[in-house]
């Protein structure tokens, strides 16, 4: 079925929130030889930031590269970064796609787990993780490390797949040291942030705060027939819907450091925000018979005002041992996020019948999520390599409360609806030890294995309709990794990781929740962890001025976690979570990155990949579904004098399987201009989404149904602001980084 949008040129961004996370020193590089890259691909740390003009000098410290279980990107240079999102620079990482509403995908799989600085935050998990990345500055982020095999130190927690860990910037020299952004765009839109550390002798402080306020406007339609299983008789109905709202945000964190001496650091840290996410929806709901007469036709509309609020606080012990290398560290962090909503709706009848009054109602939504999580890591170097020992005590709490009401016409009661309204728990607790060994063969070879032990008691709890269930699982999970040093310039890495992936609240809340007049959404209290095995294979080498990066890899999952939607009536569709088929996919994977011409820099990546689904849907027990899907990204940077920069950045997305259905291609252009007035003051103008392309289309088929959803996103919006660093000697602006040069554990810079 075609479309029957047009193309919208109005104004729009990604809705921006308030996040923060805590923040753990990035673990030190391994022995074994590694291969540098570039900036925006693999970082060098060889290279200077060519960052200030004229009399200004950029130093960068030595960051880590390649390393045996992991890839390293540099994201900060990207020009647009003083007023951009976490989001944004995530799209500029190879293979990695993130969607307008903040949902992130790596190679196509979307079980991604995001870290900062290596540890886990509720604010980044579930429905809060897009806004949060939304709202976290891109320019905090001194790199991104992507973790496709993740090895034996790393947990199973939200999602249980790939790893994205977010590498906050870390400035920690002797004095004072300050940043202020502050950027406008249309419509009232802004982003603004302070920023500022010093630190003397044995203490170090660390503060900052930052205030959004932006938008995110959509239309959608949607189509669907739903074909009987007797007679083939067809039924169709159709959504149209808008969308718009504007969101403020804002937050603030503080964090101290002490030394007690050559071999011990306290650190404590204390994040705090908040975010509001009101607006407006518009949805007009037909129903057709098999004659092709109108059945139903009626106008819902919404009002909803709704907030988030966001806390972490930690605190670190950090000992050095009697031998060089030798360190314990011991964490323990609480985060938490609490998200309400108030919801009015009001159902305005044009048929079924003819001139029926007008119904209201309305729904709050109370849901939570608090993370514990202790950890203590020990790591022993020896004459042949680096033993690591750890353990981890996790509890993870989930609380989901809808409350659905409707109004008396004559009174304007509010009278609760028990069919719509359910609270839902889940209490998590996972126990885990883990041990690995990294050792060099030779000159050559090096190798690293691993093995983890986790256990997983999981106390789920429908308070509503009183099911109670409890599930728990013991899991032993492997991982090896292997370098060789092929030639001077050249690498061959291979690693395999065997993993979980746990169902989360959502997924098990078996109450069949409302979503509107045509689609529910239930949970699967008896789902079962999804298990992978996966494989890659790599060469890094370099031709001239540019790094080289080629990876082949294969993934297989068994009693994967896949959406199974069904009709529950002749027009709602009840969409729930089963245990019902299997993954395999595989690709090849590029990446191009260097210095084309002195001032000219090229950043390119590409990934091309297979995916197959084994899905038992009703109609046909052995269902296949395959496609093949082209992504990648396409960032060309300029320096025309100097003191401007230019950029163009292209972002595609391959197709999808959800499934049952997929998802269609996307594609999207950005463009940055940078004018740097001294070594301190410099302006950016950022353009969004130039063409206007942003949108997702999503495709079902099956034996009773067939449906075509597209939903389009406002883009083309531009942001000019102003980055001032003050601090520092004058015309030296030094910028640190790597292993112990972090702030105190926890602190999640803003605004940069």
């Amino acid at each position: 079925m075609k479309p029957i949008l047009q193309p919208r040129h109005s104004a729009g961004a990604l809705l921006l929130c308030a996040g923060a996370a805590l923040a753990q020193t990035t673990p030190s590089a391994p022995p074994v030889p590694a291969k540098d890259a570039k900036p925006a691909a693999p970082v060098t740390g060889s290279e200077p930031v060519q960052a200030a003009p004229m009399s200004s000098v950029t130093v960068s410290a030595e960051r880590p590269t390649n390393r045996i279980d992991r890839q390293v990107y540099d994201v900060k240079q990207d020009a647009a970064s003083s007023s951009s999102s976490a989001a944004e620079a995530l799209q500029n990482v190879p293979s990695v796609t993130v969607d307008p509403d903040g949902s992130v995908a790596l190679r196509g799989n979307r079980n991604v787990q995001i870290l900062v600085d290596g540890k886990p935050s509720a604010m980044l998990q579930g429905e809060n993780r897009g806004p949060a990345l939304q709202s976290i500055p891109s320019d905090d982020i001194e790199s991104v490390e992507v973790i496709n095999n993740p090895g034996a130190q790393f947990g199973n927690e939200g999602g249980g797949g790939p790893i994205l860990n977010l590498v906050m910037r870390r400035e920690r020299r002797a004095g004072g040291f300050g940043v202020v952004n502050a950027n406008a765009g249309p419509d009232g839109r802004y982003n603004s942030s302070l920023n500022g550390s010093y630190n003397e002798g044995r203490h170090g402080v660390q503060g900052g705060m930052f205030l959004r306020r932006d938008g995110l406007d959509s239309v959608g339609e949607t189509r669907r027939e739903r074909i009987h299983p007797v007679t083939g008789a067809i039924t169709r109905s159709t959504v149209d819907s808008s969308g718009k709202g504007m969101n403020e945000s804002a937050g603030m964190f503080g964090a101290y450091r002490y030394n007690l001496g050559d071999k011990d650091t306290l650190n404590a840290n204390l994040n705090l925000a908040f975010r509001t996410n009101d607006g407006s929806d518009w949805n007009r709901y037909r129903t057709l018979g098999e004659d092709g007469s109108t059945v139903e036709d009626y106008l819902r509309s919404s009002q909803r005002e709704g907030s988030s609020r966001n806390y972490a606080v930690g605190g670190r012990w950090d000992h050095k041992g009697e031998l060089q290398g030798e360190n314990l560290k011991v964490d323990l962090r609480i985060s938490g996020s609490e998200t309400t909503g108030d919801y009015g709706y009001r159902n305005s009848y044009t048929v079924n019948p003819r001139g029926l009054p007008d119904a209201r109602s309305g729904q709050d939504t109370r849901n939570g999520n608090r993370i514990a999580d202790f950890t203590g890591d020990y790591e022993r170097p020896d004459e042949q390599g680096i033993l690591k020992l750890g353990y981890k005590v996790a509890s993870n709490r989930n609380t989901l409360d809808y409350r659905y009401f409707d109004i008396n016409p004559a009174t304007q009661a509010e009278v609760v609806n028990a069919m719509r309204t359910n609270l839902f728990q889940l209490k998590e607790s996972v126990y885990a030890l883990y041990g690995s060994y990294q050792m060099r063969l030779n000159e050559r070879w090096g190798m690293q294995g691993g093995l983890r032990a986790e256990y997983t008691d999981a106390d789920i709890r429908q308070f509503t309709t009183q099911i109670f269930a409890k599930n728990s699982y013991f899991n032993v999970i492997p991982s090896f990794f292997a370098t060789y040093k092929a030639t001077e310039d050249a690498n061959i890495r291979f690693a395999y990781a065997h993993r979980i992936r746990r169902p989360g609240a959502g997924d098990l809340n078996p109450f069949v929740r409302y979503g509107d007049e045509f689609n529910v959404s239930s949970g699967n209290p008896q789902l079962k962890p999804a298990e992978t095995d996966s494989f890659e294979l790599g060469y890094e080498t370099k031709f001239g001025a540019v790094n080289t990066n080629l990876r082949g890899y294969y993934r297989k999952e068994s009693d994967s976690i896949l959406e199974r939607k069904v009709f529950i009536s002749e027009t709602v569709l009840l969409t729930t979570r089963d245990n019902v088929g299997s993954n395999r996919s595989g690709g090849l994977e590029f990446t191009l990155s260097g210095k084309v011409t002195p001032t000219l820099t090229l950043n390119t990546s590409g990934n091309l990949a297979f995916i197959e689904q084994n899905v038992a849907v009703a109609g046909q027990p052995d269902a296949k579904h395959t496609a093949t899907a082209l992504t990648g990204q396409f960032r060309l940077n300029w320096q025309a004098t100097p003191a401007d920069m230019l950029q163009t950045a292209i972002q595609a997305q391959g197709k999808t399987l959800l499934g049952q259905g997929y998802r269609q291609p996307s594609n999207m252009v950005s463009a940055t201009w940078r004018h740097s007035f001294t070594p301190r003051l410099a302006t950016v103008l950022n353009v969004s989404d130039v063409f206007s392309t942003r949108e997702i289309e999503v495709i079902t088929n099956t034996a009773m149904l067939r449906e075509h959803s597209l939903r389009r996103f406002d883009g083309r919006v531009a942001y000019l602001g102003l980055s001032y660093r003050f601090g520092g000697p004058d015309g030296m602006m030094v910028r640190q980084g790597g292993p112990g040069m972090g702030p105190p554990p926890g602190a999640m810079p803003m605004g940069r």
